[in-house]
């Protein structure tokens, strides 16, 4: 009985965090400049991030899988917003402004 509970909470994150990565995907090709599309997919991929881990290491159990699991999980939600910020702020400096569409539908580069 309680195999199938875990198995059960398991498939829910997993198809959750599915969810999730589909939902970002979306969101990266229909919005409509970078930084929206930057925000969609790093927020989501966080979150699908704890989800699908989570239902991984439910199914892994109370095992080294488990740990491991845990160990990329934590690696991946440190460096996944910090790759974000990061490019976010290249941006930036590069001259790309928040808002500033052009015809090709990206943001414009201010002239120096």
């Amino acid at each position: 009985m309680s195999e199938m509970l875990i198995d059960i909470a398991s498939w829910i994150l997993l198809c959750l965090g599915g969810g999730f990565v589909l939902i970002g995907g979306i969101g990266t090709l229909r919005l409509p400049e970078f930084y929206t599309r930057l925000h969609a997919a790093s927020l989501t991929d966080t979150m699908a991030t704890i989800l699908i881990f989570t239902g991984m290491m439910l199914q892994a159990g109370f095992s080294l899988a488990a740990l491991k699991l845990g160990a990329i999980m934590l690696f991946l939600l440190l460096t996944g917003p910090t790759a974000s910020y990061a490019l976010a702020n290249a941006a930036l400096q590069s001259g790309m402004r928040p808002g500033a569409e052009h015809a090709g539908g990206g943001s414009e580069v201010s002239p120096k």
